[in-house]
């Protein structure tokens, strides 16, 4: 008998999460498990409750929410022994669909009686961690007007997106990348990626890998209006990094240097930097539940 946790978030995405405890003892392989279920009281709860558990040695413990809620719980267990599972019932659910998990509740409970660990990197954005993308520009501020908003949703998103894509004042940046050269450019937005897509399945860094140590940055062009219709065919087909208007490099760690404390975004909530960033990659630091590979 193994130990799991399931940390649920109360207040992600917009399914009912009542049900979920019941399912959970329902579907989960007692034979296999042994289940403790407790639900988040406030921000940051899920961290004190991962770190709790992974110093009892507990084998796993599984983030019942969404991107948010999963990087709570990897901050809990990041560098020891303790898995982190995902059961997405988020808004985008990023790096759920990354690492394959099903999207319906009920089919991510059942993966974990088939599931194996793998070793997966993080991402630091100086103390912050993240687990799929972090990043500044346009993203990060409809990151910051989505977390205003009391609706949820990718309709939420979408609206964000339209209400300010006219309006919006781009900023020039710079990055002193790992072997010291410098790299000076105005862009619409940059993405630093672990993983391979904000969530909804628009993949920023189609070739991102959790596994290989290093992150995708992502920089789009100021032409982003010229360019739109392609850019969105292209980032719902895991093909924008062959864009004209998107440059991607593919490094361990740099350092983002910006005109203005402007929005920033961990793994899409707004958070307060500094102008500069230091932004690198943790190589195997967490430990993740996928299903097992034949």
């Amino acid at each position: 008998m193994k130990n799991i946790a399931f940390i649920i978030n109360p207040t992600a995405g917009t399914q009912n999460k009542k049900k979920l405890p019941k399912m959970i003892e329902q579907l989960l392989d007692k034979e296999q498990w042994l289940a403790n279920i407790v639900f988040t009281e406030h921000a940051g709860h899920a961290t004190e409750l991962a770190s709790q558990y992974a110093r009892m040695g507990f084998e796993a413990v599984v983030a019942v929410g969404g991107d948010g809620t999963v990087n709570e719980v990897a901050r809990g267990v990041r560098d020891t022994e303790t898995a982190l599972g995902v059961i997405p019932i988020g808004s985008g659910d990023g790096f759920a669909r990354h690492i394959g998990v099903p999207l319906r509740a009920q089919r991510a409970i059942e993966m974990l009686n088939h599931s194996e660990v793998i070793k997966a990197d993080y991402g630091l954005a100086n103390d912050r961690l993240f687990v799929t993308t972090c990043g500044t520009g346009f993203d990060a501020l409809i990151a910051y007007h989505f977390a205003k908003d009391g609706s949820r949703g990718f309709v939420t998103y979408l609206k964000k997106i339209l209400q300010d894509v006219l309006t919006y004042k781009t900023e020039t940046y710079r990055l002193t990348c790992e072997d010291g050269t410098e790299i000076e450019q105005r862009a619409f937005l940059l993405t630093f990626a672990n993983a391979n897509q904000w969530g909804n399945d628009a993949y920023i860094a189609p070739k991102a890998s959790i596994q290989d140590g290093k992150m995708d940055i992502c920089i789009m062009s100021t032409h982003v209006l010229l360019g739109a219709p392609e850019l969105a065919l292209r980032l719902f087909t895991k093909s924008i990094d062959g864009s004209l208007f998107m440059d991607t490099l593919r490094m361990r760690e740099v350092t983002l240097h910006r005109e203005t404390e402007a929005p920033f975004h961990i793994d899409g909530d707004p958070v307060e930097m500094p102008k500069d960033v230091h932004i690198k990659i943790v190589e195997d630091g967490l430990r993740v539940l996928v299903e097992k590979r034949l």
